[in-house]
C-alpha cells in the first residue's frame, strides 16, 4: 500500500518537477528492495525509459562530439582545431601533461567555457546557453571533482543526498534509500554517518563518486580521479570506474595524466599537447605509436617535443 502511494505521489511530482516520470516511478517502486538489487534494477529501468523516449538516431551518434573546436582563455588560444567523438558506453581517457588543456576541455564539456569556433554536442544536442536549459543538461552529466568537493559540515550521507535534495522533491524515505544505493555501489554504506574529516583520501574520493552518480547521469566525467591517492586506493578507484561504467551502462571520460593506471580500463585514449589533440585511438595503438611526442609523454622523458618550462625549445638551443 505504501509503495502504491509513493508511486502515485512521484508521478504527481513529475508533472511539475524537473525529474522524468519514469525515474520517479523507479525510485518509488524499489523502496523496499535490497540495496544491492535495487541499484542495478533502477539503472536498467531508467535506461529503458530513455530508450523508449529517444529517437534511434540519438543512439547511433556519439554521446560527446567536438568538431573543429577552438577554445580561448584571457585572449590566448588554449586548444585549436579539436575534433573528437566519444562513443556511447565507452571509457575515454583524455591524457596529457600538466597545462596542456585537459581541464579546459572539461570546462567546455560542462558548459563553463564556450568555444570560439567549432561545435560541441552532448547527446546529439548543442550545449545550451540559457541557464535553465544548461542546468537541465548538467543533470545528465556527473562530474567527479579533483578536490572531491565534499562539504565538511555535512555527513557522508548528506553529501550524497545533496543533488537529490536540489533537483527532486522525493519523499524522505525514497531519498534515503537512493543514498544507500549509491553508497553501497562504492562500498561505503557503513560510512553513511561519518564526517568527511574522518575519511581517508580514497574513501573521500568514493563518496564524491557516489554523489556524482546520485542523479543517474548517463555521462560521467572524472577530473584527475587519482590525484593524491596511494597505489592501492588508485587501483580501487580505477576498478570502481570500470565496474560502474559496465554495470550502469555509462559513458565515461577520464581526464588524467596518470597514463599507466588508466590505459588498462579505457577503450579510447586521447593525448592533448601543444594546443591540440596529437593522438586519438585505442590504448594498443597508443603504446605502439612511433610519434616522438607520444613516446616522450608515455615514458616521462624530460627531453623531446613537449616543453616543460617557460622557454621555448628553439630559444634554449640557440642560446
Amino acid at each position: 500500500m505504501r509503495v502504491a502511494w509513493l508511486r502515485c505521489r512521484t508521478r504527481c511530482y513529475a508533472d511539475s518537477d524537473t525529474q522524468p516520470a519514469h525515474r520517479h516511478w523507479v525510485n518509488a517502486t524499489i523502496l523496499h528492495a535490497p540495496v544491492w538489487l535495487c541499484s542495478a534494477v533502477r539503472g536498467l529501468l531508467y535506461r529503458v525509459g530513455i530508450l523508449l523516449k529517444a529517437p534511434m538516431t540519438a543512439f547511433a551518434s556519439p554521446v560527446v562530439q567536438l568538431s573543429g573546436v577552438r577554445i580561448d582563455r584571457d585572449g590566448r588560444t588554449i586548444l585549436r582545431d579539436v575534433s573528437l567523438d566519444v562513443p556511447r558506453g565507452s571509457i575515454t581517457a583524455v591524457l596529457g601533461p600538466s597545462g596542456s588543456g585537459k581541464s579546459t576541455m572539461l570546462a567546455t564539456l560542462t558548459g563553463e567555457l564556450r568555444p570560439v569556433a567549432g561545435t560541441v554536442t552532448l547527446f546529439g544536442n548543442a550545449i545550451p546557453t540559457g541557464s535553465r536549459a544548461l542546468l537541465e543538461m548538467r543533470r545528465n552529466v556527473g562530474v567527479l571533482l579533483q578536490g572531491n568537493g565534499l562539504l565538511t559540515d555535512l555527513s557522508v550521507a548528506e553529501n550524497v543526498a545533496l543533488p537529490l535534495r536540489t533537483h527532486t522533491r522525493l519523499p524522505a524515505a525514497v531519498l534515503q534509500r537512493l543514498v544507500q544505493m549509491k553508497l553501497h555501489a562504492v562500498g561505503l554504506l557503513a560510512a553513511a554517518d561519518a564526517w568527511p574529516r574522518e575519511l581517508s583520501g580514497g574513501m573521500a574520493r568514493r563518496v564524491a563518486l557516489a554523489r556524482a552518480l546520485a542523479l543517474d547521469p548517463p555521462l560521467m566525467i572524472y577530473d584527475e580521479p587519482l590525484t593524491g591517492l596511494d597505489p592501492i586506493a588508485s587501483g580501487v578507484i580505477m576498478s570502481l570506474i570500470q565496474r560502474l561504467n559496465d554495470s550502469l551502462g555509462l559513458t565515461s571520460i577520464i581526464v588524467t595524466h596518470h597514463v599507466h593506471e588508466t590505459l588498462p580500463i579505457c577503450d579510447q585514449a586521447v593525448v592533448i599537447a601543444n594546443g591540440g589533440i596529437v593522438f586519438a585511438g585505442t590504448p594498443e595503438q597508443l603504446q605502439d605509436s612511433a610519434d616522438p611526442l607520444v613516446q616522450q609523454f608515455l615514458h616521462g622523458q624530460p627531453d623531446g617535443p613537449i616543453a616543460f618550462d617557460a622557454a621555448p625549445r628553439r630559444d634554449r638551443s640557440a642560446a
